[in-house]
């Protein structure tokens, strides 16, 4: 992510670059110089019949049942560095995005829609205002996570669903070399539902090498009245077994809230720039069947590793005589993190009705 520099201001944004801008969409399909804005048929074919080529002819496209679309094939070198979507007439658990990185035949990034936009619950609209993510008025997805690459990109967006859906989409990227130092983005989904009895939830294993991890989303259902966030994250890092170097102190204050987020026997939302939480639920404190969007960015405060890296999370509410009840809640997670190399250990990802949130 960007920071603030000796020189060119915040972001470096009056330092002069050499870099060559470019952005596909249903307007230019593969990005190339020149190319945008000269469709002849489209989405909008229809609307633009009386003007003809060059005015919005083809703002979208129409994503058959059960097919996989290419959103966007990049010859590198190069990065990412915004990518703009909004999806109509399906849920964000039934499409699945992908990012593939060079020529590995392995995606780095294996996620439904929703959930790597921080905000599981599309077709639902809630603002939802960070650095890294934004979902703004009507559920204009954003993501801003800078994704280098070195020879190639390929990213698809899969529909899981029995109907069509149309897809608006902009990838803004910049060809340029990159440096050695430069880790590969990766993003990885898990589904607990419901989480095993005295279990932990398992938000993403199997990494090897050097990176850092820089960020954690979760949709959280309770299934139990009360509170349910008494949970301890654990990083276990460059050979931690049995216990981890990094022990947190419950889930809302790794969320960087405290004391359940309770205001005045209510959840109180809150959005900025590195956390936050978004309830999606009937009213009322510690009702059970509430639905919550949790996000923490380690922009500032990334957990860097050398080797390895597991991270997990409790599920902990309270029984009676101040007891800790380990939960049986519907736990999901992206985990987001950089490395040095393409990750190739990923997790199948659950069938459709393993996906639905019902």
């Amino acid at each position: 992510m960007t920071m603030l520099r000796a020189f060119g201001g915040v972001g470096g944004l009056s330092r002069l670059r050499s870099e060559r801008t470019r952005s596909i969409s249903p307007e230019n399909f593969d990005g190339a110089k020149g190319g945008g804005g000269r469709a002849e048929t489209g989405t909008g074919e229809s609307c633009a019949r009386d003007l003809g080529k060059g005015w919005k002819v083809s703002p979208s496209v129409r994503i058959q049942p059960h097919t996989l679309y290419t959103m966007a094939q990049i010859e590198g070198p190069g990065a990412i560095r915004h990518i703009w979507l909004t999806p109509a007439g399906v849920p964000g658990r039934y499409v699945i995005l992908r990012i593939y990185w060079d020529d590995s035949p392995v995606p780095s990034v294996e996620c439904p829609l929703g959930d790597f936009f921080a905000n599981a619950y599309v077709p639902a609209f809630t603002q939802m205002s960070s650095l890294a993510v934004c979902v703004n008025p009507r559920n204009g997805l954003n993501c801003y996570w800078e994704m280098p690459f070195r020879k190639k990109c390929r990213i698809t967006v899969e529909n899981l669903a029995d109907e069509v859906f149309t897809l608006y989409y902009q990838v803004d990227y910049a060809l340029t070399e990159v440096p050695e130092d430069i880790g590969y983005f990766h993003a990885q989904f898990r589904r607990s539902d419901p989480l095993p009895y005295k279990q932990v939830h398992t938000i993403l294993d199997g990494v090897r090498g050097r990176g850092q991890y820089v960020g954690t989303y979760m949709a959280w259902g309770s299934h139990n009245s009360g509170w349910w966030g008494e949970g301890e994250i654990k990083f276990y890092m460059d050979g931690d077994r049995d216990w981890p170097t990094i022990c947190g102190t419950g889930t809302e204050d790794y969320f960087c809230g405290a004391y359940n987020f309770d205001n005045e026997r209510r959840y109180e939302p809150f959005c900025t720039p590195y956390s936050g939480m978004i309830p999606y639920a009937p009213d009322g404190l510690y009702a059970s069947q509430q639905r919550f969007s949790l996000y923490r960015w380690h922009i500032q405060d990334p957990v860097c590793f050398e080797k390895d890296l597991r991270v997990t999370i409790q599920a902990l509410g309270w029984r009676s005589g101040g007891r800790y009840l380990p939960l049986q809640d519907d736990i999901s997670s992206v985990a987001f993190w950089y490395q040095d190399g393409v990750n190739e250990s990923v997790p199948a990802l659950p069938d459709r009705d393993g996906l639905e949130i019902i």
